[in-house]
């Protein structure tokens, strides 16, 4: 069994985060690890409060495991202040990394601020240029780029400026675009373009995050990154149109709804 590691914070209502990133390592057949950087309280109606853990428990978390533990992929999401992303970047310098993932977290569904605007350029100095791939929304790669993106040409222009920011890879996801779901994949030199039928379900809480740990553990399993990623839209796509419905707001998806079919066959 491969070894993942996610390194982002907790979410207490369990659908996004650490919690989304653990349960999608188990549904696809990975172990899982975590590195907590914050603890978030929020349920599916939003993000009340945050807590940010201290940068040298941040460090110490990935290094006792690096020390310990074969690790095969690394997933990396909520990342707050300026000290954390460089503790995480001192820490997973001194040691030979496996691919890595990373995930850009930087507003809730709510619009609660999850990542500091003054820690955007340390995220992208510290970790873009050691990320495999970096998996930013359309709303992450508007703020990251400063204009606006509408279109999939729109689409392909933001991931070819992203990979000039140091990732080997980047998808640009297209869940805020009007119609059907389309990301756009760059490698440096090629676009693969991943469309599906959008789904009508309103319990897509944590998808970004599932979607990433999922292409983590795909990748841990040695898939090349496109079937990766298709792989992982496949994961998600099933994740979605069964998605939970609890609290009074978003629920999160169904991480497990595969397994269970696959048990009961």
């Amino acid at each position: 069994m491969k070894h993942c590691l996610t390194i982002a914070g907790s979410d207490s209502c369990g659908g996004a985060g650490i919690q989304a990133d653990l349960k999608a390592f188990s549904a696809l057949e990975t172990y899982g690890m975590s590195v907590i950087t914050a603890i978030t309280a929020q349920n599916t109606q939003g993000v009340f409060a945050t807590q940010n853990i201290d940068p040298e428990i941040v460090s110490k978390q990935i290094e006792v495991l690096f020390d310990d533990i074969k690790i095969d992929a690394i997933k990396i999401g909520m990342v707050s202040t300026i000290d954390i992303i460089e503790a995480i970047s001192k820490s997973l310098k001194k040691f030979s990394l496996p691919k890595l993932v990373v995930d850009p977290v930087m507003i809730s569904k709510s619009g609660f601020d999850l990542l500091k605007k003054e820690s955007k350029d340390a995220l992208v100095k510290e970790l873009f240029p050691i990320a495999y791939i970096i998996t930013p929304n359309l709303l992450e790669a508007q703020d990251i780029l400063g204009y606006e993106i509408k279109t999939v040409e729109d689409m392909k222009k933001a991931a070819k400026d992203l990979h000039k920011l140091g990732p080997e890879n980047v998808l640009v996801k297209g869940g805020h675009l009007e119609g059907d779901a389309i990301d756009v994949l760059y490698d440096g030199e090629n676009y693969h373009i991943f469309e599906e039928k959008r789904i009508d379900c309103i319990h897509t809480h944590g998808t970004g995050c599932t979607l990433s740990s999922a292409i983590a553990a795909h990748l841990a399993k040695g898939f090349d990154l496109v079937d990766a990623v298709k792989y992982s839209k496949d994961y998600i796509s099933t994740a979605i149109a069964h998605g939970i419905s609890i609290g009074k707001g978003v629920g999160p998806t169904n991480h497990f709804y595969n397994l269970y079919n696959k048990k009961e066959e």
